[in-house]
């Protein structure tokens, strides 16, 4: 039972019936030896346990702390630090890995008072092989292994990864992740040695996971891998690989999915002008699904086809090239076509393929007809919208850069814009701090 529950029992039966819990804090002197009110030492036992908790120091050890090494780093500044902690009373907490690893980036390190808050927030919310306890190491420095170095709860900052070839054939799958990312950082020839050394005896969590790990340095020389893993027996495996296929540029995958979509989307002149004729695809074939598309979740007996939601994912795998050039339009000039009916399924398409792709013009021209074209309101667009806010360089949401939300947008697309300047005034003020 923890000395916090001891005291908290001991107040709510009251100190005549029961004992005063002792707290193992250096210098502090057992609770019988200390003159006065019992309910007095009781509380300023739970005061001091209190402080103790908050600067993560656990009230059952006893033993002198040890001297925390000096970190050279500036802190970040005052509105970051302000920023830091809107972030973990949870407005945009899927934000808080972002701008970690900006601050890692520029060199600051985290100001040691929100650190306790910061871990307890990493502990509870992350799973252990998502990143952030390396991240959580680098931005925190010296101060934030001293802390897990207190506190049980936070070792997982502060376990040791491993070295070389122990760590990638001993470790656990975080130790596994780890190294691999840490390698292929350094010698991307020698990562993708180790990920197909390793893939046969591999399970399929491992295999998603060195998948996932590759996406961060996606390079031509993965495509054979990823190619064949389109046949893989695990369904999350075939799902990364079409994945990561449709972002990497020259992809077969990338040019089959371009030939489908030309056959789905073209673009006809009138007197009205320019417009998109669309004729979503009537079936999924065998090639189809191999290249990671799915006609939908099974309902018993047979359906017909959701056209709209394999227009979707032609649309979302195939290269934003295919439209400009084909078009021999700019992003801006294509998403400003009339499309009739179809038009929420292409907008949806078109954000995920410039979030995969990275295209920051198409999330910028998205993300400009999203406020000032039609409104959007179907739930595919709105959840594009939210993802290109959190995904889209901040700079397209300088000051001047982009109508303020407030000025006659859309609901959806105002509350996009909003996580767009949040992140954009996150990054700056780490910027100003940085160069001041």
């Amino acid at each position: 039972m923890s000395t916090w529950h001891d005291l908290v029992t001991a107040g709510l039966i009251g100190t005549e019936r029961a004992v005063v819990p002792a707290v193992g804090l250096p210098g502090l002197p057992p609770a019988e030896d200390e003159a006065g009110d019992p309910a007095a030492v009781l509380l300023d036992r739970a005061a001091m346990a209190t402080a103790a908790r908050r600067a993560g120091r656990r009230a059952d050890r006893a033993e002198p702390l040890p001297v925390c090494e000096p970190d050279p780093r500036p802190a970040v500044g005052p509105a970051a630090s302000r920023r830091l902690a809107r972030l973990l009373s949870g407005e945009h907490l899927d934000l808080l890995t972002e701008w970690l690893t900006a601050v890692a980036v520029r060199g600051l390190r985290i100001p040691p008072q929100s650190l306790p808050a910061l871990l307890d927030a990493a502990r509870r919310g992350w799973p252990a092989d998502s990143g952030l306890p390396r991240l959580l190491a680098e931005a925190g420095g010296p101060r934030a292994m001293w802390l897990a170095g207190l506190n049980p709860d936070w070792e997982f900052v502060a376990t040791p990864t491993g070295d070389g070839d122990e760590a990638w054939r001993l470790g656990d799958v975080r130790q596994r992740r780890d190294y691999l990312a840490s390698v292929l950082a350094t010698d991307p020839d020698a990562a993708r040695d180790l990920v197909t050394g390793g893939w046969p005896a591999a399970g399929p969590g491992d295999r998603v996971m060195f998948l996932s790990v590759l996406a961060g340095r996606l390079a031509p020389a993965d495509e054979p891998l990823l190619e064949a893993a389109l046949d893989d027996r695990a369904e999350d495996v075939r799902r990364w690989a079409a994945y990561l296929l449709a972002r990497l540029p020259g992809s077969a995958l990338g040019q089959r999915m371009a030939e489908r979509a030309r056959r789905c989307v073209r673009i006809e002149y009138g007197d009205r002008g320019p417009r998109l004729a669309v004729t979503p695809p009537t079936g999924c074939d065998a090639l189809m699904r191999r290249d990671g598309i799915t006609p939908g979740p099974a309902r018993g007996r047979p359906q017909p086809p959701d056209r709209a939601r394999l227009l979707l994912e032609v649309v979302a795998r195939a290269p934003l090239c295919t439209w400009t050039e084909g078009f021999g339009l700019t992003a801006a000039q294509v998403v400003s076509v009339r499309s009739a009916d179809w038009a929420p399924t292409l907008f949806a398409g078109w954000s995920q393929a410039a979030i995969a792709q990275g295209d920051r013009y198409w999330m910028a021209a998205l993300l400009g007809r999203a406020i000032t074209g039609p409104r959007p309101g179907t739930p595919a667009e709105l959840e594009a919208l939210r993802r290109l806010a959190r995904r889209a360089d901040p700079a397209l949401g300088a000051p001047g850069a982009l109508p303020r939300p407030e000025l006659n947008a859309p609901p959806g697309a105002a509350g996009a814009i909003r996580v767009l300047r949040f992140r954009y005034d996150m990054l700056e003020e780490l910027d100003v701090d940085y160069h001041r």
